[in-house]
């Protein structure tokens, strides 16, 4: 077990696993294998076969969706609210994009075929999995739209507020060209929001990444989009 903790207390430190009746997640735990994510470890590029699923604690993955050009955009994030990995080791066993670890930490990695066998056998796991599904496309769509439509300063509030759900540690280690990459745009352009939101108070920036300090003046200028992908994942 990491960090003194029973492995019980580790998985559970991911929402779903934690939110899973105890015959089910008894049956899940033998196959349940706590792994350490490092910041920026890509696990799956776009079309390889994805053989694990993941239930993060305290890391956070983007997956990311690559041009051909070389530029990139986030389309879905997955922190200890949810699992990834999930709809490809269901149905298609290809990943859709670039899974990129964000933010780094551990989590709970199951191979995709004991997965399979544990929603076969738990129906109620099952119907946890759906609703959770049901959320994550509500997140795809609410991102898709608030890529095309929100300007560069709403989207990166409402990135910056879901990051800091997902860890909750007010430091969160993230570089401006991360940032620029995971929003789809030019890292000056991210560079002039977070010099913004510093000048009002919202963030500062140090040497360890960028620091919370006004959550309630940052969820003022993010977007809806926000409010509501938290919702539909509450």
């Amino acid at each position: 077990a990491m960090a003194g903790l029973s492995d019980t207390a580790t998985h559970r430190a991911n929402r779903l696993l934690a939110a899973l009746e105890p015959a089910d997640f008894a049956y899940l735990e033998p196959h349940l294998e706590i792994i350490a994510l490092h910041r920026r470890q890509v696990l799956y590029e776009a079309g390889e076969t994805i053989r694990y699923t993941y239930f993060p604690h305290d890391a956070v993955v983007s997956l990311v969706n690559v041009l051909e050009d070389g530029g990139s955009v986030e389309v879905a994030v997955f922190g200890r609210e949810g699992v990834f990995g999930l709809i490809s080791a269901l149905f298609t066993r290809e990943a859709f994009g670039r899974y990129v670890v964000q933010i780094p930490g551990t989590a709970s990695q199951v191979e995709i075929a004991w997965l399979r066998e544990t929603v076969n056998a738990c129906p109620r796991m099952r119907l946890l999995l759906h609703r959770f599904t049901e959320a994550l496309l509500a997140q795809t769509f609410q991102i898709v739209t608030c890529n095309a439509v929100h300007n560069v300063e709403a989207r990166c509030c409402r990135w910056l507020l879901s990051t800091h759900d997902r860890v909750e540690r007010d430091t969160l280690p993230l570089t401006h060209e991360f940032l620029a990459e995971m929003l789809g745009t030019q890292r000056p352009s991210v560079s002039l929001v977070l010099r913004t939101l510093q000048t009002a108070g919202l963030i500062s920036q140090r040497r360890g990444g960028i620091v919370i300090t006004d959550r309630a003046g940052l969820e003022e200028v993010a977007c809806e989009c926000y409010g509501k992908i938290r919702r539909s994942y509450e």
